[in-house]
């Protein structure tokens, strides 16, 4: 199932809105249905059941562990990971707009939609920055287990060597990442002020309007299943 991009980012900022509002966690079984359904839909098989392991695994703790234990500790564990469990709800359907968007077309949607360039610029970037930091990221995770930084045992015996070695590597690629990124966009001309052109000019169609009214039909049946519960 093809979506317009302008349809995925609507889902998810929608979805960033009601999840971190004041009760979001009422919306929380529809995100993280929302995030499985787009997840099935481009056969992502893994991703689904990565998501519902994560959020089933968070949820019992986030409202499973107090009612085993009043202590503050638990508490405060259990408010850490109800926090968590919104953003792997989240993270579901980021993640379908991550791997299913392409870069000209995400651009040629925000441009449709005439979006600031303010905002359009580091939008594009961003699209492409998390996919490649976390590239970056396993690659310097796969060095550091080579050296044998990674076992149980090294982690307990020198944690703030192993965070220096995972994180310092990370966020000089990082920026480097971030610096090449701007440069190519602009060369690629995400500033041109003239008419552009795209191979598949973004349009909206009768599955996109499908989607926006399921979505907005399960958010509705999570608030008034939820809210009726709690």
């Amino acid at each position: 199932m093809r979506l317009d991009p302008r349809t995925k980012i609507i889902l998810v900022v929608v979805s960033s809105l009601l999840l971190f509002a004041p009760g979001g966690s009422v919306w929380t079984p529809a995100v993280l249905i929302l995030g499985c359904a787009l997840a099935l839909s481009v056969r992502a098989w893994r991703r689904a059941v990565t998501l519902i392991v994560v959020a089933a695994a968070l949820g019992t703790i986030a409202y499973g562990l107090p009612a085993v234990t009043d202590s503050v500790a638990a508490g405060a564990v259990a408010v850490l990971a109800a926090f968590a469990l919104r953003l792997a709800v989240l993270g579901g359907v980021v993640a379908h707009l991550l791997s299913t968007t392409d870069i000209g077309d995400f651009t040629a949607a925000l441009r449709a939609a005439r979006i600031p360039k303010i905002i359009l610029v580091p939008a594009t970037v961003m699209l492409r920055f998390f996919p490649i930091v976390a590239d970056e990221t396993r690659a310097v995770w796969t060095a550091m287990r080579l050296r044998r930084l990674t076992g149980p045992g090294q982690v307990l015996r020198h944690p703030v060597l192993v965070i220096e070695q995972l994180v310092v590597p990370t966020i000089a690629s990082s920026l480097r990442i971030a610096d090449d990124l701007t440069a190519s966009g602009l060369v690629r001309g995400l500033m041109d002020t003239g008419p552009t052109t795209t191979f598949r000019p973004p349009r909206l169609t009768t599955v996109d309007g499908g989607v926006l009214v399921l979505a907005a039909l399960l958010f509705y049946c999570s608030f008034v299943t939820v809210g009726a519960m709690s």
